[in-house]
């Protein structure tokens, strides 16, 4: 993502964040942000394909992009604001849920295997759509972190929402958007590792899994560099 782009991301996404804009609104056309911004329209159209691409907003063709619902309890993240913050939060989760992951593996009961299976196969159906996969990817982790059968694991990631996954995703590059074949292609493997994990009951290789899958998001992260 250039930097000029960048930069009209953070601007709409705090608007976002803290309400200016409300769900269900409008998003400033595209003349106004090309005006407000001092920007091209490449750029408004690139920034405005970050926001959809994290779930932030929905564009219809003819009719312009719209605020999706702010999940809640995200009070947290809300102070999750520059590049270096996003990363933190991805180490915290590279802690916390390789662990939740191990501990679903030794006591996650039948029917809890089945809600992580149900949640892999509802990201599988929708990953490709942006206002549906922050969520889908919510639930896999969530169920996960119940499985563990410590509800402190479960109370933290239901506590962090699914800003987890938003946050990340309006600070990646574009080539890893999930409308990308390839790359949806790859996180879901990523998904489907961490279930196989729990599933034959392994807690080293769920560990394993979780850490890979949320380091590579993480590289991700940094493969292109942002200002903080």
């Amino acid at each position: 993502m250039s930097g000029l782009a960048y930069q009209v991301v953070e601007d709409l996404k705090q608007r976002i964040l803290n309400g200016e804009i409300a769900p269900g609104e409008k998003l400033p056309g595209e003349n106004s942000l090309v005006e407000e911004f001092g920007v091209s329209r490449t750029v408004v159209r690139e920034a405005v394909s970050r926001l959809q691409a994290a779930g932030l907003v929905e564009t219809f063709q003819g009719r312009g992009s719209f605020v999706l619902e702010i999940p809640e309890r995200t009070a947290g993240l809300r102070a999750v604001r520059s590049h270096r913050d996003v990363l933190e939060l991805m180490d915290f989760r590279i802690g916390v849920e390789s662990e939740a992951a191990g501990l679903a593996a030794a006591r996650r009961t039948a029917h809890q295997l089945q809600g992580i299976a149900r949640a892999l196969d509802e990201f599988r159906r929708v990953g490709d759509d942006p206002a549906r996969s922050v969520e889908a990817d919510f639930a896999f982790h969530l169920k996960v972190a119940v499985a563990s059968g410590n509800r402190f694991y479960a109370d933290l990631i239901n506590d962090l929402g699914p800003m987890m996954i938003m946050l990340p995703r309006t600070r990646l590059n574009p080539v890893y958007e999930m409308s990308d074949p390839d790359h949806l292609t790859r996180v879901v493997h990523e998904h489907e590792n961490i279930h196989a994990a729990i599933a034959r009951t392994d807690p080293e290789s769920a560990r394993a899994a979780v850490r890979v899958h949320l380091a590579n998001t993480r590289r991700r992260l940094t493969s292109t560099q942002h200002p903080s």
